[in-house]
């Protein structure tokens, strides 16, 4: 688990390198977006994030079976490992992202310590910005939430009724309704909100996201628990890697017949969406499968970078966006642009994390454990994102 959370986040920096180049909406764009950009995007931005929460799920499970009691203490931990590396980002690191949407969107001429000190704890819209904002960060706010729920939950439930629910569930996902169940909810729902909805990331009024990203968070918790369900992913994922494909495929043909902001007929609609749902879970559980065929051993490395997985994301937007607005001066080829992003990105990162994990309040303020608890870092659970 530790390395597949290791590869997504990874992979997470190529993806919004590339909401630079791809026509979509975002922050800052370059000066020419290019529409075949669309399908290598395509191919995680079904799957990445849901595959994100199940696997905090995972560790969420396994850290609430060693947690005593109701799991007050797991809640006080994860709401300080979460939530004050969050509201120090909120306040520093993220200002930098509605500064420069602002300039590049709506002409905004003010610079950034104006920006910081007058207009960004306003608590109001700007231009239809929302500041103070938590932009990126969304998926740990959301997580803290599914944490809180997740213990009222086990407050809730007894221990014999939690038994009962996980024996239920492994059932009814054994065998190849691992890949049918999921996908006919996944279906469900986007049959409840069609033609879709766009997610907020506000928290309390994105009713749509939340129906996707906690059942897969519940889904990671009974992952730890239920051994029908890890035989059933054992014999399926290379089904499910193939129904990935097949799902990609079909998304791949509408985008390329449709590109760009062309709105397709409702039947290619319709084969969209469904090839998209067959990608969201099946990749997940193929992705699961070659995870633990494959990547079930420990490295060296593997405690570093799952210790630099949070200051890589708190600070990995804020360098493309900050880095592509500047770029745009220089009028470079897009592929020396993309370069740029990724070269320069990864070594921001890599220099945020090995500066920060050695100033000991620094520590606390990227989401790394005390200076006293560093020897953790070597258990996957000493990562707040898994969590």
């Amino acid at each position: 688990m530790d390395w597949l959370r290791i590869g997504a986040f990874g992979l997470l920096i190529f993806y919004h390198v590339g909401m630079f180049f791809v026509p979509w909406d975002w922050h800052v764009k370059t000066a020419a977006p290019a529409d075949w950009v669309a399908i290598p995007m395509r191919a995680s931005n079904a799957w990445r994030l849901p595959l994100l929460f199940v696997v905090s799920g995972y560790a969420s499970a396994a850290l609430l079976a060693r947690s005593s009691g109701a799991g007050g203490v797991f809640l006080r931990d994860r709401t300080a490992r979460l939530m004050i590396p969050t509201l120090f980002a909120m306040v520093t690191f993220i200002v930098p992202q509605p500064w420069v949407e602002l300039q590049f969107k709506h002409g905004y001429t003010a610079g950034l310590g104006y920006f910081w000190f007058h207009d960004y704890f306003s608590f109001s819209e700007i231009a239809g910005i929302v500041v103070p904002t938590w932009q990126h960060l969304w998926f740990v706010v959301y997580l803290w939430a599914y944490t809180i729920a997740l213990v009222a939950l086990r407050w809730i439930i007894s221990p014999h009724w939690r038994e009962w629910l996980v024996a239920k569930a492994g059932l009814v996902l054994s065998g190849g309704w691992v890949i049918a169940a999921p996908i006919i909810l996944i279906l469900a729902r986007l049959a409840e909100f069609w033609p879709g909805s766009e997610e907020t990331h506000a928290l309390l009024d994105d009713g749509p996201a939340h129906l996707l990203y906690f059942p897969m968070l519940l889904f990671g918790v009974l992952l730890r628990q239920s051994a029908p369900v890890w035989a059933a992913i054992r014999a399926w994922w290379k089904i499910a890697a193939a129904l990935a494909l097949a799902g990609y495929a079909t998304v791949t043909m509408v985008e390329l017949i449709y590109p760009g902001s062309l709105v397709p007929p409702f039947a290619w609609q319709v084969a969209f969406a469904a090839g998209h749902t067959a990608l969201t879970w099946c990749a997940i559980i193929a992705a699961i499968g070659v995870a633990d065929r494959y990547w079930n051993v420990d490295k060296p490395l593997r405690a570093t970078l799952t210790e630099a997985v949070f200051p890589f994301y708190i600070i990995h937007q804020t360098i493309i966006v900050v880095l592509g607005w500047y770029l745009l001066l220089l009028h470079l080829h897009p592929v020396i642009e993309f370069a740029l992003l990724v070269l320069t990105t990864v070594a921001g990162c890599w220099l945020f994390y090995r500066i920060g994990r050695e100033i000991p309040i620094f520590r606390v303020l990227i989401g790394l454990r005390p200076k006293s608890a560093s020897a953790d870092r070597a258990l996957p659970s000493s990562n707040p994102i898994l969590p």
